[in-house]
C-alpha cells in the first residue's frame, strides 16, 4: 500500500510572472518555410540583431586605427593629399571646367564623398570573407556585415569635413540658403548605392576571390566618371546625360550645391541616378538574399 504525501505549493509571486513573461518575449522562434519569391530585408531581425550591428560598427573602427602612428588624422590626410594632387594635376596643368567656384574648393567638395564611397565599396565587398568564423559558425542576419561596413566609413567622413570647412573659410564659399540642410539626402544617396554594390560583391566574392582585384581598377576609374576634378554643369549636355547612370555624379553635383551654394543639379537627370541606385540596391539585395543559404558551404 502506497502513500502519497501531499505539501503545500507557494504560489509564485507576481514578479515571478513577470520575468517569465519578459524571458518568454525574447525567446525567439524560427520557422522553416520555402524562401519568399522575391527576397527582401526583414526589419523585425534586423532590429533584433541592432546591438550586433554596433558591436560589428564599433569593432572595424576601433581595427582601423589600433596601433596607428597618426591614428585618426589619417580620415583627415587621405582626402586632403588626394585633393592636392587633383588640384596641382587636374587644376593647374589640365585646366579642367569649374565654373565660378574656386578649383580648390570644388575639387575638396568632390574629394570628400568620393572617399567614404570607394572605402564604403572596397569595405562591404570584402565584408564576408574578413568575417569567416561568423559565416561559417554563427547564425545571423549576413546583410549586417555589407551594412556594417558601409556604415564605417561615415566616421572618416564626418571627421574629413574639417578639411571641405577650412577651404571653404579660405575661398569664401558657404551654403546659399536652406539648400545645406539637404547634404545629408545626397550622401544618402552614396550609401544606398555602395551598400548595393557591396551586396552584390560580397557575394560574387564568396564564389570567386578575383573581386579585390577589380574593386582598385574600378575605383580609379570612378571619379573621372563621377565628376571630381570637374563640374559637371561645365561639360555638353548630351554626356551629363550619360553620366547621370552613374549614381556618384548626382551624389556629388548635389553635395556642392548643398555645400557650395553652386547650381542646383538637374533633376530630371538626379531621377535617373536614383533610379540606378534604386536597381543596384534591390538588384544587389536580391542576389545576396538568394545566395547567402549556401554562404558557409561555399567560403
Amino acid at each position: 500500500m502506497s502513500t502519497e504525501l501531499h505539501l503545500p505549493q507557494r504560489a509564485p509571486a507576481p514578479e515571478t510572472h513577470a520575468a517569465e513573461g519578459h524571458l518568454e518575449a525574447d525567446r525567439r522562434t524560427f520557422v522553416i518555410q520555402p524562401a519568399r519569391r522575391w527576397p527582401h530585408l526583414d526589419v523585425r531581425e534586423l532590429w533584433h540583431y541592432r546591438e550586433l550591428l554596433t558591436t560589428l560598427v564599433w569593432r572595424d573602427i576601433v581595427v582601423r586605427y589600433k596601433q596607428t602612428f597618426l591614428g585618426v588624422a589619417w580620415a583627415l590626410l587621405v582626402p586632403a593629399m588626394t585633393a592636392f594632387v587633383y588640384i596641382i594635376v587636374f587644376g593647374r596643368f589640365a585646366k579642367f571646367p569649374h565654373g565660378n567656384t574656386p578649383y580648390p574648393v570644388l575639387v575638396v567638395a568632390g574629394v570628400v564623398p568620393m572617399q567614404y564611397f570607394a572605402a564604403a565599396v572596397g569595405n562591404s565587398s570584402a565584408s564576408l570573407m574578413a568575417n569567416l568564423a561568423l559565416v561559417t559558425k554563427v547564425y545571423f542576419p549576413r546583410v549586417l556585415l555589407p551594412l556594417a561596413a558601409v556604415v564605417v566609413p561615415i566616421v572618416d567622413l564626418l571627421v574629413a569635413l574639417p578639411v571641405l570647412f577650412v577651404v571653404m573659410a579660405v575661398y569664401g564659399s558657404w551654403p546659399n540658403g536652406a539648400a545645406g540642410a539637404t547634404a545629408p539626402l545626397f550622401i544618402g544617396l552614396a550609401f544606398f548605392t555602395a551598400l548595393g554594390i557591396g551586396f552584390l560583391l560580397s557575394t560574387i566574392n564568396v564564389r570567386w576571390r578575383d573581386v579585390p582585384y577589380m574593386i582598385p581598377v574600378f575605383l580609379q576609374i570612378l571619379p573621372l566618371v563621377s565628376g571630381v576634378m570637374y563640374s559637371l554643369n561645365e561639360i555638353p549636355a548630351k554626356w551629363q546625360w550619360l553620366f547621370s547612370l552613374n549614381p556618384m555624379s548626382t551624389a556629388i553635383a548635389g553635395w556642392r550645391w548643398a555645400m557650395l551654394g553652386q547650381a542646383a543639379p538637374n533633376w530630371g537627370q538626379a531621377a535617373v541616378s536614383v533610379t540606378v541606385s534604386a536597381l543596384l540596391f534591390f538588384g544587389g539585395l536580391a542576389v545576396f538574399r538568394t545566395f547567402e543559404p549556401r554562404f558557409a558551404d561555399t567560403i
